[in-house]
């Protein structure tokens, strides 16, 4: 049976460590736990030289997607965010197959068309991700941006983070039924509320895991999903194996022959 392809987001290490040790010192961890991908974090990027690191991801047999903060969508503009083409740019020269952005301010103005002709120029195929804002983290403006995506034939996918629809009070069930066939890539996020009110990532209990492989039931069946929350330890080999492994077995249920 294959596995599922799994990536980790190299935020889930968090910010600090990773600026201190570089992006870089990441890549043999991600093997020897058995993930496929690893995502680059252009927000945590310091000394890395993106030539060695595409080099090195493939020495090690390793796929990357390049995570960027870009708005697809900026605020009254009808022309796709001028530093997409950056972006593309960047995804390409880390190696990257995929590149990551946010919706941002999608309306009916948007011109898709000019968006087909910039994704033309690059081999790198977009995700474009619910993020936690009013304007990008509802269901709805992700469901008029696919139409129109439809209707101009054009390559994108969505990044379906599964905690983020938390912050706008969203039903992840509901945005799993509405946008599962746009899916290409699954943000694994379990999200809590601390004694302050503020709503922040962790990992993942049992019943998340549940709800996860629930959502997935609305996906590709084996769509490529990530870890984005705290991998946090003494032995972060071990502990990313272990939620390399939870993370693959998502979905695998459906293909398991039924015990007569």
């Amino acid at each position: 049976m294959n596995k599922p392809a799994v990536s980790i987001s190299l935020s889930s290490y968090g910010a600090e460590l990773v600026r201190q040790r570089g992006q870089d010192s990441f890549i043999e961890i991600l093997a020897a736990s058995g993930a496929n991908r690893i995502e680059w974090r252009e927000e945590l990027l310091t000394r890395e030289d993106p030539a060695q690191l595409a080099q090195a991801t493939q020495a090690q047999g390793l796929q990357s997607i390049y995570s960027s903060p870009t708005e697809l969508w900026l605020a009254g503009q009808a022309q796709p965010n001028p530093e997409l083409i950056t972006a593309l740019q960047q995804a390409q020269a880390f190696g990257s197959k995929w590149l990551k952005v946010s919706l941002g301010y999608f309306t009916d103005n948007s011109d898709l068309q000019a968006l087909a002709e910039r994704l033309k120029q690059s081999p790198v195929q977009l995700l474009v991700e619910n993020d936690q804002t009013l304007h990008g983290g509802r269901i709805e403006p992700f469901q008029r941006f696919f139409a129109a995506v439809e209707q101009h034939h054009l390559p994108i996918r969505m990044t379906f983070d599964t905690g983020n629809w938390h912050w706008q009070d969203q039903s992840a069930a509901s945005a799993a039924r509405a946008l599962g066939r746009h899916v290409g890539y699954v943000h694994c996020k379990a999200v809590a509320r601390r004694a302050d009110g503020k709503l922040v990532a962790v990992a993942p209990a049992v019943s998340d895991l549940h709800l996860w492989e629930q959502l997935l039931r609305h996906m590709d069946q084996g769509v490529m999903r990530a870890a984005e929350y705290p991998l946090q330890g003494d032995d972060l080999v071990q502990l990313t194996r272990e939620h390399v492994a939870a993370l693959a077995r998502l979905g695998q249920s459906r293909l398991e022959p039924a015990h007569v």
